[in-house]
C-alpha cells in the first residue's frame, strides 16, 4: 500500500511539474507576459535612437519620433506606461532574446528570415527601401547607376540586406545610424545611401535641398512588434490595439504627424 501510494504521489508530482514547465518559454519566461506586464505598471520596449523620424533624439535629448508615439499609445491601451531601453538596432533582437525587454519596437520589417527566431505582431506600418543621393548628382537615376559607386546602409537592418544584393559597387559602408551616412554623404564620402522610405522623406524635407531620393522603391516591407518566440498572451492583446487604432484613425494621424502624409490611404 505504502508503494502505491509512494507511486501515486510521484506520479501527481510530476503532472504539476509537467504543467508548470509548459507555461514557459523558450528562454525560461512566464508565457502570460501579458499578465507579468499589467501587474508591473510598464512596458518595456526595446528601440535604438538614430532613425528619424521614426525614433531619435529631439534638440532636448528627448526620445521621440513615429514609433516613440506608437508606443506611448499601445502602452495606454494596455494600461500601463511605456519604459524605453536604447540600444544600436543591430543588437536589439540579441537583447530580446536575452530578456532584456518584452518587445521591440524600432521600424523592424517582418521577414522570413526574422520570423524563423522572432515571433512579430501584424503590420502597424508598410515601409520600403530606397536610394538617397545629394542633391544635383544626376549620375545616380536608379539601381544600375550604383555600379562602382561607394554606398551605405544602417547594420543589421533590411536596408543591409537590399544593400547587399545589389551588384557592382565599389564598397558598401554599414553604419550604426543612418543620420552617419548622411553626414558623410553630404561631404562626399560616400555617393548613395539605402534606407527606408519614410526615413529618407524625413530626413530630406528637414535638410531641404540638401538630399533627394531616387525614384523607384528597391523593397516594399510590411513593420511590426517583434517579441519572444512563445510570449503569445502580449502579441494578441497588441494585435487588436493596433487594429483599433487603425480603425479609429490614430495611426494615420501619427503618419501625417511624423511623415506628413497618411501613411494608411488607399
Amino acid at each position: 500500500m505504502k508503494k502505491l501510494m509512494a507511486a501515486l504521489i510521484m506520479i501527481i508530482f510530476s503532472i504539476v511539474l509537467f504543467t508548470a514547465c509548459g507555461q514557459t518559454t523558450k528562454n525560461g519566461t512566464n508565457s502570460n507576459l501579458l499578465d507579468k506586464v499589467k501587474k508591473s505598471g510598464k512596458i518595456t520596449i526595446g528601440t535604438e535612437e538614430g532613425y528619424p523620424p521614426m525614433e531619435f533624439r529631439d534638440s532636448n535629448g528627448k526620445l521621440v519620433g513615429f514609433d516613440v508615439d506608437f508606443s506611448n499609445e499601445v502602452a495606454k491601451r494596455l494600461g500601463v506606461k511605456a519604459n524605453f531601453l536604447v540600444m544600436d538596432f543591430n543588437g536589439l533582437i540579441l537583447a530580446l532574446d536575452s530578456n532584456k525587454f518584452d518587445a521591440a519596437i524600432a521600424s523592424i520589417s517582418i521577414t522570413d528570415e526574422r520570423k524563423k527566431n522572432t515571433d512579430f505582431s501584424t503590420s502597424y506600418i508598410n515601409g520600403g527601401q530606397i536610394i538617397a543621393v545629394k542633391n544635383g548628382r544626376k549620375d545616380i537615376k536608379g539601381i544600375d547607376d550604383l555600379k562602382g559607386k561607394v554606398i551605405a546602409c544602417e547594420l543589421g537592418t533590411t536596408g543591409e540586406k537590399v544593400a547587399n544584393g545589389i551588384k557592382g559597387v565599389k564598397e558598401l559602408k554599414k553604419y550604426d545610424k543612418i543620420t552617419e551616412a548622411f553626414q558623410d554623404m553630404s561631404i562626399g564620402r560616400i555617393d548613395a545611401a539605402v534606407m527606408d522610405e519614410q526615413v529618407g522623406g524625413y530626413y530630406i524635407q528637414k535638410k531641404k535641398g540638401q538630399f533627394k531620393i531616387v525614384p523607384g522603391a528597391l523593397s516594399k516591407e510590411p513593420m511590426g512588434v517583434a517579441y519572444r518566440k512563445g510570449d503569445d498572451s502580449l502579441k494578441k492583446e497588441i494585435d487588436k490595439i493596433i487594429g483599433d487604432m487603425k480603425k479609429d484613425g490614430t495611426l494615420s494621424k501619427l503618419s501625417v504627424k511624423w511623415f506628413g502624409f497618411d501613411a494608411y490611404k488607399e
